[in-house]
């Protein structure tokens, strides 16, 4: 996810999983180095959440209709 990529100060190590569930359930897995942990979460959840929001609206627009962003340890 370009997204997650830009706002850590380790880009490269941003790895992103993609799990096709029954369904068409779709399960991204970010995964990012531990100091940038909060930069990802942010203040009460605020950037995740904004990223759950952008990557559903992608999903739908894609014809997807349950998918999900968890942060991987």
């Amino acid at each position: 996810m370009t997204i997650a990529r830009a706002l850590v100060d380790l880009p490269e190590a941003v790895e992103v999983r993609t799990v096709e569930g029954p369904h068409g359930r779709v399960l991204y897995e970010i995964k990012v180095d531990e100091r940038d942990v909060g930069k990802i979460i942010g203040r009460q959840g605020r950037v995740i959440n904004a990223i759950r929001t952008v990557a559903k609206a992608r999903a739908l627009r894609d014809g997807k209709k349950k998918i999900t962003v968890e942060l991987a340890e």
